[in-house]
């Protein structure tokens, strides 16, 4: 990648969490001229206002953070799910391959079944349990075969000082209540959308623009009820937290019981260096102490 070129990338999701970090990095990156796309700027549900758009508008890179992430939501809302995460991203990734743009697309540790009893190689046997899921894994297919030149970023359990996620949905709970149940069944590795962000950037400046699928996530392992109280010791709550099975957390859409993504791959091939969970955790609880 020559040091004099200057790159333009678009980003949806512009206003969610992961598109916030970005922002917040880009003046590290003065080879990299930003657009980012909000969901009126950039309409998932209109193939025609997209394919208006990548034409007007032709970029070196695509980094497609948008999506339709309501879980349980999706149970109900099938159809809309699915045109948001499947259809959308595939047309997208036709759109790009014309103008033979690299397209970056952010999935989901929710393409597997939980059913696995060590940590996630991206060659392992996909298997949702739930729509979101479904729509996630076909968003994935769809992006691979529309368009060669894309990586699939799986992640997660994403969080952020930005938007909605579990680490402020916590923050606010443990102010407001004397004890929490917390889910103490499930395992996976939390993810600073911070971190992440880094990581995009890596991509974008690497040598190489390698394709395929790649897991992301912080290192370590935990469980939901491990987050939470990680949580709670490093904002000093004096909430108490009840741990429980998932059996008496009822919701709409059935969650992964494990989780945990291999990262072997990205760490190789980009040369990441990944910090631990709670090192991030405690990094992104003092910005939010700080209102950074």
């Amino acid at each position: 990648m020559s040091d004099k070129q200057i790159y333009r990338v678009a980003v949806t999701g512009s206003n969610g969490q992961l598109g916030k970090e970005l922002a917040f990095l880009v003046t590290k990156h003065p080879r990299f001229r930003f657009i980012f796309l909000s969901r009126q700027d950039f309409p998932l549900d209109d193939p025609e206002k997209m394919k208006e758009w990548t034409e007007k508008n032709h970029v070196d890179f695509f980094i497609h953070c948008a999506a339709y992430t309501a879980v349980d939501k999706a149970e109900s809302e099938k159809e809309n799910a699915y045109l948001v995460n499947a259809t959308a991203s595939g047309l997208l990734a036709s759109f790009l391959f014309k103008f033979e743009t690299k397209l970056i697309y952010i999935s989901t540790d929710y393409v597997f079944d939980g059913n696995s009893s060590g940590p996630l190689t991206e060659n392992a046997p996909t298997n949702p349990v739930n729509w979101y899921g479904t729509t996630k894994r076909e968003g994935e297919k769809l992006v691979l075969n529309n368009n060669p030149n894309s990586i699939v970023i799986r992640t997660s359990w994403l969080y952020s000082g930005y938007g909605h996620n579990f680490l402020k949905t916590m923050i606010r709970l443990m102010k407001e209540k004397p004890s929490l149940r917390v889910v103490d069944d499930q395992k996976g590795s939390p993810t600073f959308a911070g971190d992440l962000a880094g990581a995009i950037f890596e991509i974008l400046e690497s040598d190489q623009f390698i394709t395929g699928i790649y897991h992301y996530s912080n290192e370590g392992e935990t469980t939901w009820f491990g987050f939470a109280r990680e949580i709670k010791r490093l904002t000093h709550s004096s909430c108490e937290l009840i741990p429980i099975p998932s059996s008496e957390f009822q919701t709409a859409a059935k969650r992964p019981a494990y989780s945990l993504l291999d990262k072997s791959k990205i760490k190789k091939v980009f040369g990441l260096r990944i910090p631990d969970w709670k090192y991030s955790l405690g990094l992104c609880i003092n910005s939010i102490i700080q209102g950074v």
